[in-house]
């Protein structure tokens, strides 16, 4: 366990749990003494819950299709029944499916690609909303990316960048009401191979082109000219989510090594 608990018995809700950045979230605050609600669609999830529960944390999982309204209700009702608030929210959910120029983009893959990266966040920022409006109290840190400067996943940048506008705005409208509003914009970061995959078709060379078209792009505009890591996200999110960041909100934090999105 850690020597700090800045997030001891407060209770997070932390979507797309079941790897990658959002289950590196789920450790580091249940480590830190979170309570933890994990929302995922993916059944694996019950495996990052084992891992915390192996550690002596609590958490509960709630598996939800987060691209749903319905779904988003579940998760916060759920935290509801088991702790009776939600302090936090880690909206995770998103990622891009596929990689190539706008115009290559079908209809549905650019309704896919919303559906994924932006609905999740706004439907799960409605439905724990008015419990943090009633208690005067509440923290939201959205996952952006700083693909809303990058080539070949345009539907993507166009989905992050309405999580910024979410961000900001939703900052304004409830900061009388206690409650913190940021994001942060990540950059590209390395990441064990998914287990879940976003898009289970194999690449055509041309698609592998247009990705590593993507890869280069990302260590051209860093500063730093390299990905991050998993922990260098993970340490951001919970700083935004902690008290240690009271007088911030409405802010999106870019962390991809000196590349603002």
């Amino acid at each position: 366990m850690r020597s700090y608990a800045r997030f001891k018995d407060k209770v997070l809700i932390i979507t797309g749990a079941a790897q990658g950045i959002g289950r590196g979230v789920a450790l580091a605050a249940a480590e830190e003494g979170g309570l933890l609600v994990l929302a995922d669609r993916s059944e694996l999830v019950h495996e990052v819950a084992g891992e915390i529960k192996a550690i002596g944390g609590k958490a509960i999982v709630v598996t939800a299709d987060l691209e749903t309204f319905a779904g988003a209700q579940q998760v916060v009702l759920a935290a509801l029944d088991e702790f009776g608030r939600a302090d936090v929210l880690v909206n995770n959910v998103g990622g891009t499916i596929w990689a190539k120029p706008y115009q290559e983009y079908e209809e549905a893959q650019i309704e896919a690609e919303i559906r994924r990266s932006l609905f999740p966040t706004l439907w799960c920022c409605r439905a724990v909303l008015p419990g943090m409006i009633e208690r005067q109290q509440g923290v939201i840190v959205n996952v952006s990316s700083i693909a809303t400067r990058g080539i070949y996943r345009i539907p993507y940048s166009a989905a992050k960048g309405g999580v910024n506008a979410l961000t900001a705005s939703l900052a304004f409208e409830h900061a009388g009401d206690g409650i913190r509003v940021n994001a942060v914009a990540t950059g590209g970061t390395e990441a064990p191979p998914r287990k879940v995959p976003r898009n289970t078709a194999k690449m055509t060379p041309q698609e592998e082109t247009w990705y590593q078209g993507i890869v280069d792009q990302t260590l051209a505009s860093s500063l730093m000219h390299r990905y991050g890591t998993i922990d260098e996200q993970v340490r951001a999110i919970l700083f935004l989510a902690s008290d240690e960041a009271s007088y911030i909100t409405g802010t999106v934090l870019p962390v991809g090594g000196g590349d603002l999105g």
